[in-house]
């Protein structure tokens, strides 16, 4: 991987837009194709990684893994492992994360509105 350029214009361009708009601000945070799934899954209970991963069949392990870290680092889910053996690791969302959960139902009640065909696209 190569390194970022810090004082590179598009650093200077995306820094801004992150600090000057919201939209951009939520979707550093939860852009992309697997954070808003991991998310809704998390809306209404604590997962092990491997429920966590039996709820989204679809995503691989590395993906799962490296979304959950990003999550964690954000602030938006809390990993909490307790000292047995086996491990037993648990995620869950944070206070961040819980209000997000408005967006994500928006989102969800958005797609159910769109199959039953009352949005036409």
């Amino acid at each position: 991987m190569t390194a970022i350029k810090e004082s590179s214009t598009i650093q200077e361009n995306k820094q801004y837009a992150l600090e000057t708009c919201p939209v951009t601000f939520v979707m550093e945070k939860i852009g992309g194709y697997w954070k808003p799934i991991i998310l809704y899954h998390l809306s209404n209970t604590t997962l092990r990684y491997s429920e966590l991963k039996r709820t989204i069949p679809t995503i691989t392990e590395k993906m799962l893994i490296q979304h959950l870290k990003q999550l964690e680092a954000d602030g938006l889910v809390i990993r909490e492992a307790k000292p047995v053996v086996p491990p037993f690791v648990t995620y869950k969302l944070s206070n961040a994360g819980i209000g997000l959960l408005p967006i994500i139902d928006a989102m969800a009640a958005w797609a159910f509105k769109v199959k039953d065909g009352i949005y036409n696209i």
